[in-house]
């Protein structure tokens, strides 16, 4: 904390201090509000000359001596009012206790200014809490050549995420995108519904990690005397609930991911998934589309939208690509015979990087991805991925070495990943024991044996379509965003030291 900002917090301390020795509740319980900032401004013409009361946060005051004006504002937008000592008497006098982000309750006439502004006359206002922090404006400075400045003191990326309720409150647009994203969650839930999907939650703490090749993060349940974990995707307690009798399931929720953090990953994540028992992955692909064309055109009014600067291109049917052919294309290799070796040197010549833990899938996963990130502006569908990267995945009935998957690409960035879901018990334990003896050589994002699960797939699991779709990655095409932290309410951090 620096001093200026120690003295400035010092000073509302002593007016709240002031505010007490007067008997004044800078915080009390009770407010009396009638309407909303935008109801007295957008309807003034049944306003006028009615009193109403308004509540809202303090954003500018002008005036002195005996009038004062201010502007209100709330979460509609903004009002202004008029304080004048002849309507106040003594409370007039509190005006000087007040600060820019107090919040106040206001009530008095509406009236047209002279300059035609909509404002209500104060006849009685109260504080209903007093901030001790002021906050940052945008502000203006001349600079040396004579011209006019303006900068945000509260831009930094670090300190805009750090304190991000401020960030919010100073910068409408991070406000907006968090509003929108809302919007867009709230838009799936009706896609989903009006489609017979049901929503049911699953467990985050989970005994045993599964559907999908990440590290997790591990916790301790004191009662149970066992570690549980964070789950990493929603996927097999969803394909239980097929094997239940449910046709048609989805959930929205937080996944959690031990991994790193960039500009397109982060270990707490939202994820919708959606499985309907007697699809396939080609269903999966036609609603995929559905959804977010419907979502392009539900915030921007087309499909054809902008993102990052750059022409994005979103209307259905969407391209398709198969991954061997592309990493074949790509690297001069046959991805079905070539050596581990031959793999790592073609993901170096491409920029990327290897671990040594990586086992063979890993590695054409990884190649994958970046051979069409730069490809894969305008949706693309990848499909026909070799089945050693699709351990709960169908294989092709064409062609047994490769399994019913697409991944979805938008702006170069994974969006979707879908299955025909495999429901064979006794192949499903096959790919698994697999992965567990990958785990056991050294990959830690390699999936384990689900016992529970496998038991309910002997049970009987209809054929079906699954998907799982980023749904911060989405709200980042559909927002602007270049970041998933400005699409997240509460971005963590590295503690500051």
């Amino acid at each position: 904390m620096t001093d200026e900002t120690k003295s400035l917090r010092d000073v509302r301390l002593e007016k709240l201090a002031k505010l007490r020795e007067l008997g004044v509740d800078s915080y009390p319980v009770e407010t009396k509000r009638t309407h909303r900032a935008v109801e007295v401004v957008d309807g003034y013409d049944e306003l006028e000359g009615v009193d109403v009361a308004a509540a809202g946060r303090l954003s500018a005051v002008r005036g002195h001596g005996k009038a004062v004006f201010a502007d209100l504002t709330d979460e509609t937008g903004k009002v202004q009012l008029y304080f004048k000592k002849d309507n106040l008497g003594d409370d007039f006098e509190l005006l000087e206790l007040l600060d820019l982000g107090d919040f106040v309750n206001a009530g008095g006439t509406v009236f047209k200014t002279k300059t035609g502004e909509v404002t209500i006359e104060v006849k009685w206002f109260k504080i209903l809490a007093k901030g001790l922090r002021t906050p940052p404006v945008v502000k203006t400075r001349e600079a040396g050549d004579g011209t006019v400045e303006t900068f945000d003191e509260f831009a930094d990326p670090e300190k805009r995420y750090r304190r991000r309720y401020v960030d919010m409150l100073v910068n409408p647009a991070s406000k907006k995108r968090i509003a929108d994203r809302a919007r867009m969650t709230a838009a799936i839930r009706r896609f989903m519904d009006e489609r017979g999907f049901i929503e049911i939650e699953t467990p985050i703490l989970q005994p045993l990690y599964g559907g999908a090749n990440a590290r997790p993060f591990t916790t301790y349940h004191n009662e149970l005397e066992t570690d549980l974990y964070l789950r990493i995707a929603d996927e097999l307690y969803l394909k239980r609930l097929l094997v239940a009798g449910f046709e048609k399931v989805y959930e929205i929720g937080k996944d959690f991911r031990n991994e790193a953090i960039d500009r397109t990953h982060y270990p707490e994540h939202t994820l919708l998934e959606w499985y309907e028992a007697y699809a396939t992955y080609e269903d999966c692909i036609t609603m995929s589309e559905e959804l977010i064309a419907g979502l392009a055109e539900e915030f921007h009014g087309t499909t054809k939208i902008e993102y990052q600067g750059r022409p994005l291109d979103l209307t259905p049917p969407w391209r398709r690509a198969e991954v061997v052919p592309t990493i074949n294309d790509a690297t001069g290799l046959d991805v079905f015979d070539c050596s581990e070796d031959d793999l790592r040197k073609a993901i170096e010549k491409l920029g990327g990087e290897t671990q040594e833990s990586w086992t063979r899938y890993k590695l054409i996963d990884e190649l994958l991805d970046l051979v069409v990130k730069d490809e894969a502006w305008d949706p693309m569908f990848v499909t026909g991925h070799p089945a050693e990267l699709s351990p709960l995945a169908k294989r092709s009935p064409g062609d047994p070495r490769i399994v019913e998957r697409f991944e979805l690409f938008i702006a170069g960035t994974e969006l979707a990943n879908s299955f025909s879901e495999q429901n064979d018990p006794l192949a499903q334990r096959e790919a698994l024991e697999a992965q567990a003896e990958a785990r056991a050589a050294g990959d830690e994002e390699a999936q384990t044996v689900d016992e529970d699960f496998l038991t309910a797939l002997e049970y009987g699991m209809p054929p079906a379509g699954g998907i799982g779709v980023g749904l911060d990655r989405l709200a980042m095409i559909l927002t602007d965003a270049p970041n998933i932290r400005e699409v997240l309410a509460f971005p963590q951090l590295r503690e500051k030291k």
